[in-house]
C-alpha cells in the first residue's frame, strides 16, 4: 500500500552549490548528476521518507533544500 504524501522536497537552484552532503544523507531521495547538479528523485515525500528528507535538508551547508509539509486530507 502506498504511503500518503506528507510533503514535497524542493531545491533552491540559485543556492545549491553541489556539495553532495544531502545525497549522502538521503541517497534514496536525491543525487548529483555528472555536472554536480542536484536531481530530486522523489519529490513527493511520504511519512516513511520524512526523516530522510529532513536529514538531507539538515545536511545542506547552504540551506538549499526545503520540505514543504502538506496538511492531512479529510
Amino acid at each position: 500500500m502506498e504511503q500518503p504524501e506528507m510533503g514535497r522536497l524542493s531545491v533552491d537552484r540559485d543556492r545549491c552549490e553541489g556539495y553532495g552532503m544531502c545525497e549522502q544523507a538521503a541517497p534514496e531521495l536525491l543525487h548529483l548528476n555528472d555536472d554536480d547538479e542536484l536531481v530530486i528523485d522523489v519529490a513527493e515525500i511520504s511519512l516513511v521518507q520524512k526523516s530522510l528528507a529532513d536529514a538531507a535538508v539538515s545536511a545542506c551547508p547552504v540551506a538549499a533544500l526545503n520540505v514543504c509539509t502538506t496538511s492531512a486530507r479529510a
